[in-house]
């Protein structure tokens, strides 16, 4: 796939974070349609949690049979429309779909498809099938994404700065750097994408929507009337919700100077957490993860707020400057 692009799409870019997005995402992982690749530990946990859900919510198995590669209904996972909507306010968008609309999408979402589950069926059949996909919608939410959801959002925010900043100070090849395998700039104002879809496109001016996630691996919309977007995972994200990220070579030096658990605290803090998460998430005992937040704040480089009776550790800028080099501009052609 080729999306060409001009000088004016530049300016027309745009970001944006969709909790939606992100439980549909997360549902699509954790049901297993997705491959888990690093986020495979995450899925393993979520395991009950997920059983549980379908348990008391018969319509998020309905939800599931819907899932496929392609053509699913729009309405249940509409586009972002601004970069700080909460889920309540995307969900009531989502209830807000007229039934007529609502069947229309469904049939072709099916159309083609395996045969949903009896059960599936008879909701999706269902005078209130907008309703029961929204209460399936609502009750993933709470129970996949939500638990976690400030460390999360802390991470898509990070990442639509840095990558936003890229974009405007040094344009496309230095935005698409390392946003996904299947993403390049072509040196020749087009975005070439490896996809079964090989048509070419123009953004014309309109610029194109990105969406950074968790729990998505790539997710691209080219049909009107949605805007141009790509979903793309986030960095950062399996250090999180997957393993630990590997040391890159600036974290190898990096341990020399704090030492290793403090190098992989200051990491695990690009986005906030509490003692308790990074003790579950480095494998570390929780005097030694307080000990070692000492030595990290009085040294500037760690900072911790109060909510209510809950304490969140966050790297300071000097921390987050030790962790996340600030890129290079290309080189100029000789």
């Amino acid at each position: 796939m080729l999306i060409e692009v001009s000088p004016a799409d530049l300016a027309g870019c745009r970001y944006a974070i969709s909790p939606l997005i992100e439980t549909m995402s997360a549902l699509r992982l954790a049901a297993g349609h997705d491959a888990a690749g690093v986020l495979r530990p995450w899925v393993d946990r979520m395991r009950p949690r997920m059983a549980e859900l379908r348990r008391a919510e018969p319509a998020v198995g309905a939800l599931i049979s819907l899932f496929r590669r392609d053509d699913n209904a729009d309405f249940i996972h509409p586009p972002p429309i601004g970069p700080q909507r909460s889920f309540a306010d995307e969900l009531a968008g989502v209830r807000a779909t007229p039934l007529a609309r609502a069947r229309a999408e469904l049939d072709r979402n099916l159309a083609g498809h395996r045969a949903p589950p009896a059960y599936a069926q008879r909701i999706l059949d269902g005078a209130d099938i907008v309703d029961r996909l929204a209460d399936a919608l609502d009750a993933a939410w709470s129970v996949l994404v939500e638990p976690e959801w400030p460390r999360l959002r802390a991470v898509l925010e990070r990442d639509i700065v840095q990558r936003a900043g890229r974009l405007a100070a040094y344009g496309w090849a230095a935005a698409l750097a390392d946003l996904h395998p299947m993403v390049s700039w072509t040196g020749d104002s087009a975005i070439a994408i490896r996809h079964r879809n090989a048509a070419e496109y123009r953004l014309d001016g309109r610029g194109l929507l990105f969406v950074p996630s968790a729990f998505a691996d790539l997710v691209l919309s080219v049909e009107p009337p949605r805007p141009f977007s790509m979903v793309y995972r986030a960095r950062g994200v399996a250090g999180i919700v997957g393993p630990p990220a590997p040391a890159s070579v600036r974290d190898d030096a990096l341990a020399p100077l704090l030492g290793s658990a403090r190098a992989a605290i200051l990491r695990a803090l690009a986005a906030p957490a509490t003692t308790s998460q990074l003790v579950a998430q480095l494998n570390l005992s929780l005097g030694t993860v307080g000990g070692h937040l000492a030595v990290l704040r009085n040294a500037g480089l760690v900072a911790r707020t109060r909510t209510g009776r809950s304490v969140r550790y966050a790297a300071t800028a000097a921390g987050d400057a030790l962790i996340h080099p600030t890129p290079s501009p290309p080189e100029a052609a000789q």
